[in-house]
């Protein structure tokens, strides 16, 4: 998040059932070139990055700075889960400010289908409520990406539009505190 407001960053690592969510690290700058350079885990989010422009763009501690969680599964990153705030310039907004807060993820493929993306994200949403009560966060994703559309709606995000961004159908959702994580 460019601004968290009153919430110091990076809170304590928040553990889960399985994961761990803390801040980045080096050990992490392999992981964090790996999940940019792979084509199937940006299918929908603009396709691979070079692998050598990123190994000369990445700095030695990846990912610093607020919003940023490395999940961890015994001891490796196994992918991010960020909390930003929303460009005022992007469709989508439910705030009058634009100022919200938005969910997005990203995982190695070999840690898909495990349950692990749920996880995390649910730790983070309710990390995120704890430390901001009351403010809502919005995702969006692609209509064509299935599991992150069965995702938000684990998470319990409830559709409020669909547009077209990046030259295809984008489905945008929000999630409450009040609203059961899932």
């Amino acid at each position: 998040m460019t601004e968290l407001g009153p919430v110091a960053w990076a809170p304590a690592p928040i553990r889960t059932e399985r994961l761990v969510l803390r801040e980045p690290e080096a050990r992490d700058r392999a992981a964090f070139i790996e999940l940019f350079a792979s084509s199937e885990v940006r299918t929908y989010l603009g396709g691979p990055r070079p692998r050598d422009e990123l190994e000369r763009a990445v700095p030695e501690v990846p990912g610093r700075r607020p919003g940023v969680f490395a999940v961890d599964r015994d001891g490796a990153m196994i992918g991010i889960v960020t909390l930003d705030r929303r460009d005022a310039e992007r469709p989508g907004h439910v705030r009058p400010d634009a100022g919200d807060a938005e969910l997005s993820y990203m995982f190695l493929p070999e840690a898909w289908g495990c349950g692990y993306a749920a996880e995390a994200c649910a730790a983070a949403l309710d990390w995120f409520a704890g430390a901001l009560p009351g403010e809502p966060v919005v995702l969006c994703t692609q209509t064509a990406n299935d599991r992150s559309m069965r995702l938000a709606a684990k998470l319990g995000f409830t559709e409020v539009e669909r547009f077209e961004e990046y030259g295809a159908e984008q489905w945008f959702g929000v999630w409450s505190s009040v609203t059961p994580s899932g």
